[in-house]
Formats: C-alpha cells, structure tokens, sequence
C-alpha cells in the first residue's frame, strides 16, 4: 500500500504552536484565523474518546452505515483524537485510510499501518473537515452515480502540503475514495464554505462512493418540553451560538439532506436521534447511552465554551463558571429529560 504522504511538504512549525486561555490549550492558527475555537490538550482528546465510545453506542457499534463490503480507499474529514478513522482501519486492514485535520495536538501516539493522520496546509488550494447540533446529529447516507467512474490509488494524494483546515479546495484526486466521512466539523467550517465543502466531497468521491455526515446542533431540547429559555442549558445553547453565528452555521445539520441533493447526490437518507444528556430515559438503551454520555457533557459545556465566551462574547470568568456549573446541574436533571438532537 503506497505512503498517501508521498510528494508531501514537512508540516509547518506554526501548526504546532499552541496558546493558553483560561486554563486550557488551543491551536494558535486555528484563534487567528478564526477557524476553530476548541481546546487541543490532553483533557480535550479524552472527552473526545469518550464522545466517541456515546457515539459507537448510540449508533450500535456501527461505524459505517451505507453497505460498503470491501472499501479500498476512505477519507475521514475532521479527525479530532482519530478514534473513529483507527477503528476502521483495524476493521478493514486491506483499506487505505486518511485522516485530515486542521490540528495535529491530538493524534493518537500509534496506528494501524494501513491509517495515515494528516495536518491539514493553505499552500496551495486545499481541502476541508466536518462535525455536529435541538444538540443534533443529522447523520446522512449518500451515494452518488454521477462521478469519475475511475478509482486512483497514486499514493500522490496531496499536492501541496500535510495540513488543511477543511476550508480550502480539497487537492485529493478525483474519484479517488469510496467513502468520506464528515463528523462534527461545523464548529470549523466557515459558514459560506457548506456548500463548495460537499462539492469537495463530492468530486472525491469515486462512481458509487458515499458520504456519512454526522452533525450536532447544540440546541438543548427537552423530550417532555419542561425546559425554557430561564434555564441554564438554553442560555448556554443561545450564547454557544451567538458566538459564533458570524463564522459557523451551527444549524447546519438540520439542512444536510438539501445540501447532499442540491450537490447532485442520490439515494440520500437522513435521521435525527436523541442523545440524552444523562441517564434519565426509561428506555434501558438510551438510558444506557445517557449514562455514559453525562461524563461528556459536564465537559463538553465548559470545554466548548470557554474561549467562545470569554473571549468572543467577553463574558467575564465568574460568570461564565456559574452558567456552566448550573448548565451541569440541569443537564444532570431527571425531571428535564434533556437531550442533544444528534
């Protein structure tokens, strides 16, 4: 299996520098360049795996969902700590696998050997990432009969560089993978950017490939409408995105289905699931995806929030503690019944 690193240029030092916020590390290219607000540090790539093993749970164990029996080449949009792009690369080891991401901070020390992690780079026109928001997952299928009926397996996949923010033009051949999943990216993606990124996507993709998208919107919902714009959660949810509503469409995921169509993609499927925020459901499985979820989100609200808050919306510290620790409490509410559409 050839090196899809090959032809590539060393990854510039920049990328690695990080800088310090309230306590917590993030990528310094991403904060000036207004790409990404979240943290980069140890803790971050631990509730990310945590995030990962909700995900495996409320999604069944599945990792892909279109019927893909043999994939020879699948792109992972997005990494983040690479949980998800190693678990199909020791599940399918005669497939290459290549991971892009616009930090390198969180790259899992090994991998299989058929698994490349990429640093995404503005040297010359390149690729874009992905994620998710009621929080909602919109997770979409789609298989196109439109594209390059060729399959290129070059080993030249880059043409410019070994790091991409997912906002530039993707450099990867056409036609050249028969599944790019997109998760939780759109905390990345400029707004504007939506609809050029699934054109990406879709001149990647080989003659029937498919797309997986997964997107949250952070919206908490009550499944039996108790919560109101004076609890906590709802103000986080309404602050989380007005910090960013200049740059991110946080919303995004609620209009996948139109997007992946309008791209020219057929066979689109989309579905909304609840992701309870604790273990307050009566039903024994998502009370089991609840519980494991609560240990997420008591750091998923402090984790994504605080630069976005403190430094965008200039909340003052204090502050900012007291809406998190009470956002916790609620979330941790059984009579809320609280849940991120996913």
């Amino acid at each position: 299996m050839t090196d899809p690193e090959a032809g590539t240029v060393e990854l510039d030092t920049s990328y690695l520098e990080t800088v310090t916020v309230e306590g917590r590390d993030f990528q310094q290219y991403s904060i000036n360049h207004r790409i990404y607000f979240g943290p980069v540090d140890d803790d971050e790539a631990e509730r990310l795996e945590l995030q990962h093993r909700v995900f495996n749970r409320a999604f069944d164990d599945r990792l892909i969902f279109p019927p893909i029996h043999r994939p020879r080449r699948i792109l992972d949009c997005g990494y983040g700590a690479g949980a998800w792009a190693v678990e199909v690369a020791e599940q399918y080891p005669n497939c290459e696998v290549i991971g892009v991401d616009v930090s390198p901070h969180m790259k899992p020390d090994e991998t299989p050997e058929n698994l490349w992690l990429q640093v995404s780079t503005p040297l010359v026109s390149l690729f874009c990432q992905f994620s998710g928001q009621r929080e909602m997952c919109d997770i979409a299928f789609v298989g196109s009969r439109s594209l390059n009926e060729s399959f290129l397996d070059n080993g030249s996949s880059f043409e410019g560089g070994t790091v991409d923010d997912l906002n530039r033009r993707f450099t990867f051949s056409p036609g050249s993978f028969d599944l790019v999943q997109s998760r939780l990216v759109a905390s990345g993606i400029h707004r504007t950017r939506w609809p050029s990124y699934i054109r990406d996507i879709v001149r990647v993709l080989r003659r029937g490939g498919w797309v997986q998208m997964v997107e949250i919107y952070f919206n908490v919902q009550s499944d039996n409408g108790s919560l109101t714009e004076r609890h906590a959660l709802s103000q986080w949810s309404a602050k989380y995105r007005a910090s960013l509503e200049d740059l991110k469409d946080l919303r995004v995921g609620t209009r996948l289905g139109s997007l992946l169509t309008t791209a020219g993609l057929v066979d689109v499927e989309t579905k909304m699931i609840q992701l309870p925020l604790s273990g307050w459901s009566s039903d024994p499985r998502l009370r089991e995806i609840g519980t494991i979820n609560q240990q997420n989100v008591h750091k998923l609200l402090s984790a994504m929030a605080i630069y976005p808050f403190t430094q965008r919306l200039h909340m003052p510290r204090s502050e900012f503690e007291v809406l998190v620790a009470q956002a916790r409490q609620e979330a941790n509410n059984p009579s809320l019944k609280a849940y991120f559409p996913l």
